[in-house]
């Protein structure tokens, strides 16, 4: 039954003003609320355009579902059906005859038209709908019709609309357009805000606000909410909550089958009231009948990609100030109304003014592709709102380069055209492609379809969801294609398979890992070493299952889905695969890499042959001859990891190393003694240590070292004997004893010497060809220290005989004379007077 069509919208007073902006540019933008009727006022009067001139008009909408409304729409308002004056083409399916002048498209529908024709030849205008949600399908659009204009068909006219977005900023971007606005016409709506912090989950709240609202208003309820398994909770929370007879819940969102879309959408039953239940695509473009009550859940679902990893993970965040407001307004179209905001009134100016566009987040790989296919290499050579971000498209061609899209200089393949053409992921289009030479094609193109669409079992009563997705593909070559979902995929399968001319049945179940891993080369998994359900990726990152399933043993899987976290990914979707399949398809960027690398568990010199896929380890056997010389560099980096105190010191070789450090010190600049200090040691083991290291690959090896000898090796021969001359180990005391220095206690070495075995010395010893007076620990008969002291000469005149008259009481039996200089320097105890 046709929608009644309203005699006069909002949008109505300003249509002149567009024709004429039209008439006399190429550009324009149109400023108009939800609910002004730009998407099906807009395209009907232009038709009639001189400068249109019998060429179509093109309108490009965000979602199937709001294109084929808009195009139904259109036609009813024309007394015709749908197909004729006015149509729709979106992904699977069309209504557009031979006398077509309107066709609403999606967005990917529009980049097909562009690459197979960039002059659009029979097209006069391309009218972007809801431009403000920023989709990157329409920034792309916008950019390539851009560029058909100024170098192909200046005659070509562009129309920008959109409800929130700052008009001036696009005005700019097309040279400075004219602006029309229209201040639309929308009936006062009582907003009241519910805290729903005292809710168990969001669901919860919707509910309880969605009871309050039947109960208090009248008339058609519309609940935002930010994705389809919320909007299945609540529907499950209504109905048991029994809302009676007279009131009709319905589901609303992009996957449905277009029956339960239209009753979302369309007229209710008398005597009925209807909920519906939708994500944010009815924030814009559909007309829903009968709604004056909106309960806004807050929330939204969006995709984030992160390049650094290659995948793309589900947000749910706060919609921006500007979806809120769009959101309400859905209360006011026909009459006044009331809007339930689920968080609390002063929170709402901390809401972000606008939402991000889709391009600042994006997975970039399909906008890289169509670049390349379109002969732009740079973004920077088009016209952009916001420029893909670098990192992002870097890494998008990147991936084209690895999958054969794109060649070493960044121009598309013959490869990269296939995938091209086939509007689907870049990944997905080389799994087909090249699963078709496989003999596994109608599996790849099955696999294809059940990744594009929402996962079939959400929707089988019953079902326990599990990750493999061999079990996706049983269902859908069962046979039993009762539920829509199934069908779609079924469907769009072997739509892919007639344009390819694959046939039917190629491929069986059990290749499905083998397939999938050709579009998800860096996300191979290899199960961790004595662990089910933790996994490495061939990229890099670490991959686990929830919770314990089949595929949490395989050895090997090919992973379709992740929840996109920075290390560790929840898996949701993969198929396992066997060693032999990986060898086999991917022979070509596997690897064989010789380690000789120092092991920090093992503390020890590990020397392997490993075959590696990305990182990871395919096979891994011992390496028969490393080679001294890279062994030994390798144990040089373990030392260096665990300090130089894990060498072999003994006290001499401190010694040896202080008494170089102290002639370096002392001696004149350029004297040749080498630099000892730790990290000079640490910096240069490759030039000292490493050829005394032959044989030893283990810490505990090192015991066997000779260090000595390495570290006398940085002396050269007259080097050693002037350290012998100038630094000497021991030094001969008056008494006759030969008494050791030690070169470790300071800058300047140390002699630790009995008070006794000292007499008759005047004047203190001395070092480096005696520049450098040692410090004199002078000790008591029980070797503990008395003095310290560098000046003998001043201790003897001016210290002596205070120390002389403690010493006598406590060492009676020892010699202590009045003259120290003058006595008989002695090793043992003297009785005194002998």
């Amino acid at each position: 039954m046709p929608h009644p069509i309203p005699s006069v919208l909002p949008i109505d007073p300003v249509l002149p003003d567009i024709c004429r902006a039209l008439g006399a540019a190429p550009y324009a933008v149109l400023q108009a609320p939800p609910g002004a009727g730009k998407t099906t006022r807009v395209p009907l009067a232009l038709l009639d355009e001189p400068w249109l001139a019998g060429s179509k008009i093109v309108m490009l909408e965000p979602r199937r579902l709001a294109a084929r409304a808009a195009a139904r729409r259109m036609a009813d308002m024309l007394g015709e059906a749908v197909g004729e004056t006015v149509g729709y083409r979106v992904r699977m399916d069309s209504k557009v005859g031979p006398n077509t002048r309107i066709e609403v498209v999606t967005e990917g529908i529009l980049i097909r038209l562009l690459q197979r024709d960039p002059a659009l030849e029979g097209i006069g205008a391309v009218l972007f709908d809801e431009f403000h949600e920023r989709s990157l399908d329409a920034d792309l659009g916008l950019a390539l019709c851009l560029q058909t204009q100024s170098v192909l068909r200046d005659d070509l006219r562009l129309l920008v609309m959109s409800a929130t977005l700052d008009g001036t900023a696009v005005a700019r971007l097309l040279d400075g357009a004219p602006v029309v606005t229209s201040e639309g016409r929308a009936f006062p709506v009582e907003t009241r805000h519910i805290d729903p912090s005292g809710a168990r989950r969001i669901e919860d709240a919707v509910a309880s606000a969605t009871l309050t609202a039947l109960k208090e208003e009248t008339g058609n309820i519309l609940v935002f909410l930010p994705g389809v398994a919320e909007i299945r909770r609540v529907e499950k929370l209504l109905v048991q909550a029994s809302t009676g007879p007279g009131v009709l819940i319905a589901p609303l969102y992009g996957d449905l089958p277009q029956d339960r879309q239209d009753a979302a959408i369309g007229p209710t039953p008398p005597g009925l009231r209807k909920i519906v239940l939708a994500t944010s695509i009815a924030e814009t473009s559909l007309t829903i009948e009968g709604i004056r009550v909106v309960i806004d859940s807050g929330l939204m679902r969006v995709s984030r990609f992160d390049p650094g990893g290659g995948m793309t993970r589900l947000e749910t965040i706060k919609v921006s100030q500007a979806s809120a407001d769009q959101r309400r307004g859905r209360a006011g179209r026909l009459e006044p109304g009331v809007c339930y905001r689920l968080w609390p009134q002063g929170q709402h100016r901390a809401l972000p003014p606008h939402t991000a566009p889709e391009m600042l987040a994006a997975d970039l790989a399909p906008l890289a592709l169509e670049l390349a296919q379109w002969g732009v290499s740079d973004p920077a050579d088009l016209r952009w709102l916001d420029p893909p971000p670098a990192p992002a498209y870097a890494q998008a061609r990147d991936l084209l380069r690895r999958l054969g899209a794109l060649d070493a200089d960044g121009r598309i393949t013959a490869h990269g055209g296939n995938m091209a053409s086939l509007g689907m992921h870049p990944r997905l289009a080389h799994m087909v492609l090249r699963a078709r030479d496989l003999g596994c094609g109608a599996l790849a193109c099955q696999i294809a379809a059940l990744l594009g669409e929402r996962d079939i079992l959400t929707e089988q009563p019953g079902e326990q969801r599990d990750s493999d997705i061999r079990r996706r593909v049983e269902t859908l070559r069962s046979g039993d294609q009762k539920l829509w979902s199934v069908r779609q995929v079924a469907a769009q399968a072997r739509q892919w398979q007639r344009q390819l001319g694959i046939a039917a049945g190629s491929g069986t179940v059990g290749d499905t890992g083998r397939v999938l891993a050709l579009a998800y080369p860096d996300r191979i998994a290899q199960r961790r070493p004595g662990s089910d359900g933790q996994y490495r990726l061939s990229n890099g990152r670490g991959a686990f299952f929830l919770k314990m399933e089949p595929l949490a043993a395989e050895d090997f899987l090919a992973v379709a889905d992740l929840d996109g976290a920075k290390r560790e990914a929840r898996i949701f979707l993969a198929a396992p695969l066997t060693l032999a399949e990986i060898e086999e398809d991917f022979a070509d960027t596997i690897e064989t890499v010789e380690s000789i690398a120092w092991d920090s568990r093992e503390e020890a010199v590990l020397a392997r042959r490993q075959r590696r896929l990305g990182e990871l380890v395919l096979k891994d056997e011992p390496l028969p001859d490393p080679g001294g010389a890279r062994t030994a560099q390798a144990f040089c980096q373990g030392i260096r990891e665990l300090g130089l105190a894990v060498l072999p010191w003994t006290r001499e070789l401190e010694n040896f190393r202080a008494r170089v450090e102290f002639l370096r010190r002392f001696e004149p600049e350029g004297s040749g003694w080498p630099n000892m200090s730790d990290e000079t040691l640490l910096a240069s083991l490759e030039d000292w240590l490493a050829p005394f290291l032959t044989g030893l690959t283990r810490r505990a090896h090192l015991k066997r070292l000779d260090l000595g000898s390495a570290l006398k090796s940085l002396l050269p021969w007259d080097r050693q004997r002037d350290l012998e001359d100038a630094a000497p180990t021991h030094v001969n005391v008056p008494s006759g004893s030969r008494i050791p220095l030690d070169y470790t206690s300071g800058d300047v070495p140390v002699l630790a010497v009995r008070l006794q075995e000292m007499f008759g010395l005047a004047e203190t010893p001395k070092l480096a060809h005696g520049r450098v007076p040692l410090v004199l620990h002078l000790l008591s008969p029980a070797h503990r220290p008395m003095q310290v002291t560098s000046d003998l000469a001043s201790f003897w005149a001016n210290t002596y005989r205070h120390v002389r008259a403690d010493l006598k009481g406590k060492y009676p039996k020892h010699y202590w004379p009045d003259d120290p200089l003058e006595a008989e320097p002695t090793s043992r105890a003297k009785r005194r007077g002998t």
